[in-house]
């Protein structure tokens, strides 16, 4: 068996990217000649598992991450791995536990996904910006000093901020009629949403470092290539339908309802996400506050105006 570069959630929205990237690497990086790629998923029949076991040098294992253990992490030689666990309520002891795994198994150098670091604070009202600071901190103890390991805390995602605007077109390219226009931002405030394939690249380049020290308990700031209003929003819109939207509503958080109506979690808890929104119309995630280190290692390249074709085109 090879050093193995672990990948957990690689079917996931960052996941697949980071491991279409390795797999190329691997063809071009003499450091990573020798590495395999373990793709884990918890379902190996999925179409993207199956495209991915395609690639060469990567092997999809279908395994709940959350089963991971520090014997199975050895049995595979894991020694680097990329994580982005679900923002839920179990996040913490979740992905606590992986960590502590990886810090058993002597596994040198792991890439997380954070959030928006505006909102990574301990006093945080949202409920899963705290368990990304609370991960950090865990990480950045003593205890955990043989582990490397670096946190990226990109912006809003942007088929996420984009899904109400791609429905409001569809609909109206079916039935010719509009509806209400629903932008989560704010109509003047700038905010640079990333496409999270960009997330996954930059991840791929970090793991594929020889000597990931300079970027050890770096926390780094992913934004988009580029700012949109939910104004300019709007006008990409009425590109798209030919006419002028005649009803919007910005900032708008309703979609939390029906997400804490189909919870098994506290209806209170889940509301709390609302709370995060605050940073992005306080103009806070711009692409100013992008890193240096994202746009030298590999800066984010997908804008607004083509995701929002790629997603109405899907």
């Amino acid at each position: 068996m090879a050093p193995t570069i672990l990948v957990v959630g690689a079917t996931g929205n960052t996941g697949r990217s980071t491991v279409e990237t390795l797999s190329r690497f691997l063809k071009t990086s003499s450091f990573l000649s020798g590495y395999r790629i373990v793709a884990l998923t918890r379902s190996s029949k999925g179409l993207a598992a199956q495209e991915l076991a395609k690639l060469p040098g990567v092997e999809v294992i279908e395994k709940n991450w959350i089963e991971v253990t520090a014997d199975w992490l050895l049995e595979n030689e894991v020694v680097r791995a990329f994580v982005a666990s679900q923002p839920s309520v179990g996040q913490f002891t979740e992905e606590s536990m992986f960590l502590v795994a990886a810090l058993q198994a002597s596994v040198k150098y792991v890439v997380r996904i954070s959030t928006c670091a505006p909102n990574v604070r301990p006093d945080s009202r949202a409920f899963y910006p705290r368990s990304h600071w609370a991960l950090e901190a865990l990480l950045g103890t003593p205890e955990f000093e043989a582990l490397q390991w670096t946190s990226l805390q990109p912006n809003s995602f942007s088929p996420l901020y984009l899904h109400t605007s791609v429905e409001f077109i569809k609909q109206y390219r079916k039935t010719g009629k509009q509806g209400t226009l629903r932008i989560l931002g704010s109509e003047d405030t700038p905010l640079a949403i990333i496409d999270p394939y960009d997330i996954g690249v930059f991840a791929a380049h970090l793991l594929a470092q020889e000597d990931p020290t300079p970027y050890n308990k770096a926390k780094y700031v992913l934004n988009g290539p580029e700012d949109i209003s939910g104004h300019e929003l709007v006008k990409l819109v009425e590109q798209h339908i030919g006419t002028k939207v005649e009803d919007v509503i910005f900032k708008d958080t309703t979609f939390l309802d029906f997400y804490a109506d189909n919870s098994p979690d506290p209806r209170n808890i889940i509301l709390s996400i609302g709370e995060s929104m605050k940073v992005m119309w306080e103009g806070l995630c711009n692409a100013a506050t992008t890193s240096k280190q994202v746009l030298e290692l590999a800066a984010p390249t997908h804008t607004p105006a083509e995701v929002l074709k790629r997603l109405l085109e899907e």
